[in-house]
């Protein structure tokens, strides 16, 4: 599958770039619903995602915020695309709301960079760590943890025949020293990782315990790449996440995944050291 679509997570991409294109405009969302024939409360819509955007729409607000035709183009697209059907629908009853507009940002990012620091992340994990990693956990019904890993599994796109997905990850040390299920699924798992680090597009490095870095001191995060959006940034907590999209924010955490690449063992140095704990692991 070369591409997952989801109408939701292409609603969120272009009602962003929609309000961020009108206020650089100055235009008030009265004016702008003037202009295409319509009430303000849909332009509100529209910028939040929660409405359809149609292509012609797009096009007619985008010109009237003096956007170049490029940027038109782009946006117009994305919007023709925005009423397909959504690829995880069969999953939907295990993952949480506030989840699911990353799985469908996911399915579209040409690639992601990740800062992970308590365990690895879902692109990387085996089926047996993603097992152990949510059994017995407090936010996840135990009847519920097949299911969950089962879109787990259906989420990694870093192998993907046809469009795999790059990955560029920074990951500390001490996951591999923390023990998730037993040796023998720490062990599997980071032979996983050995397996996917000789692949181009994935940048698997490890941040030495003893390297400090003051970019780890914001905790983990991603960072979505798109071909047809601006990057959008994304930060979990235990019962929700936050999306960053604003230029500014999204430079920052830009500037400290730049940080944490530098601070962090070369790809080559980072295998050796997934190779020596994995023989650990026993």
């Amino acid at each position: 599958m070369s591409e997952r679509s989801d109408p939701s997570a292409l609603r969120f991409l272009i009602g962003h770039e929609l309000r961020v294109a009108r206020e650089r405009a100055r235009v008030k969302q009265s004016e702008a619903a003037k202009a295409i024939g319509c009430s303000q409360p849909k332009i509100v819509a529209m910028e939040a995602g929660k409405y359809l955007q149609q292509p012609d729409d797009v096009t007619a607000l985008l010109k009237l915020y003096r956007t170049d035709v490029a940027q038109i183009d782009r946006l117009a697209s994305l919007a023709g695309r925005a009423d397909q059907k959504t690829w995880w629908a069969s999953f939907s009853e295990v993952l949480p709301n506030w989840f699911k507009t990353f799985v469908g940002l996911e399915g579209l990012a040409r690639g992601q960079f990740i800062y992970q620091a308590v365990t690895f992340t879902g692109q990387l994990q085996t089926e047996r760590y993603a097992t152990a990693l949510h059994t017995g956990s407090p936010l996840v019904a135990s009847v519920d943890v097949p299911q969950i890993v089962r879109a787990r599994m259906a989420r990694q796109r870093i192998t993907d025949e046809v469009r795999p997905m790059g990955l560029d990850t920074v990951i500390e040390e001490a996951i591999l020293h923390r023990e998730v299920g037993n040796p023998d699924v720490m062990r599997e798992q980071l032979d996983h990782l050995l397996t996917l680090i000789d692949h181009d597009h994935i940048d698997i490095r490890i941040l030495p315990t003893r390297t400090y870095a003051h970019a780890g001191n914001v905790g983990e995060f991603t960072l979505l790449h798109f071909d047809e959006a601006q990057t959008v940034g994304y930060i979990e907590y235990p019962t929700g996440a936050l999306y960053l999209q604003d230029y500014d924010g999204v430079a920052v955490y830009e500037t400290l995944a730049d940080q944490l690449r530098t601070a962090a063992l070369s790809k080559s140095e980072s295998a050796e050291l997934i190779r020596g704990r994995a023989a650990d692991w026993k």
